[in-house]
């Protein structure tokens, strides 16, 4: 097989993988808390046709190796965690971490989960939970006849139980978790995440502990996705799919041009 077509085929696949990348931003950009992702690519092995070779000249002593690339793979897809924008929603269990770190919930398992996602709920048995059902730790717990709860900026949660007399009783606070390489963890769906050996081991504490970021209560992290960029990203990428795509056109009508000159 003509060496171009493996190569245009590598550049046409991994344009599929950027497109399908893409996609998945654009069809988050509106999902709580939600990082985009970014496909990075490197080059295959090069065949070195002529190596580099010594000459004597004065104005120089050798000539650099001849080499022909052979196309492209993909290297990873990372996740940007960068911020998102905070939206306001004014309800009281919604919660935004200003900062780098994450929410801690309970899986099914007992294994431990991480989130940017704090629209929160309030379980029938007065727990704090996901909108999946899943304990945010350390595992707080609102008494029912509490009439409202307020949740600080640095995680503690207070319950009121009287408009008027103003009483209110602290109920726990919440931990946060951060991790040395956040890109490295790896995504599970329902906007959690777990840890692997990328990311590092999460160190736990407080909000607005060190590096741990600062809870807006009635606010809710909107996606990093910008639309107008992976538009771009989009057009380049159909436009490299269609150019490597015409290189196998190509490749292809020369093959049959040096086939035909033997009939």
């Amino acid at each position: 097989m003509d060496p171009a077509l493996r190569t245009a085929a590598t550049g046409m696949a991994e344009q599929q993988t950027r497109t399908e990348v893409i996609a998945n931003n654009l069809a988050n950009v509106n999902t709580t808390g939600f990082k985009r992702s970014r496909a990075d690519f490197v080059d295959l092995l090069y065949q070195t046709v002529q190596g580099a070779q010594t000459v004597s000249t004065a104005d120089a002593s050798t000539t650099p190796s001849i080499q022909v690339g052979r196309g492209t793979r993909l290297a990873g897809i990372t996740r940007l965690h960068s911020q998102g924008a905070l939206e306001q929603t004014q309800r009281p269990l919604d919660l935004a971490i200003d900062g780098e770190g994450f929410f801690q919930v309970q899986l099914a398992n007992g294994q431990t989960a991480y989130t940017r996602d704090g629209s929160f709920q309030i379980s029938d048995q007065g727990t704090i939970v996901t909108s999946e059902g899943l304990t945010v730790l350390p595992g707080i717990k609102v008494p029912a006849e509490a009439a409202g709860v307020t949740i600080s900026a640095n995680g503690i949660v207070s319950a009121s139980y009287s408009a008027t007399s103003g009483q209110t009783t602290e109920l726990g606070r919440i931990e946060l978790a951060r991790f040395a390489n956040p890109a490295g963890l790896q995504a599970m769906g329902q906007n959690l995440h777990a840890a692997t050996a990328a990311s590092g081991e999460a160190a736990t504490g407080f909000p607005q502990d060190e590096g741990m970021g600062r809870l807006q209560q009635g606010y809710l992290e909107g996606s990093n996705v910008e639309i107008v960029q992976e538009m771009v990203d989009m057009i380049t990428a159909m436009r490299a799919y269609e150019i490597n795509s015409k290189a196998i056109k190509n490749s292809e009508s020369m093959a049959d041009i040096a086939n035909n000159l033997v009939r």
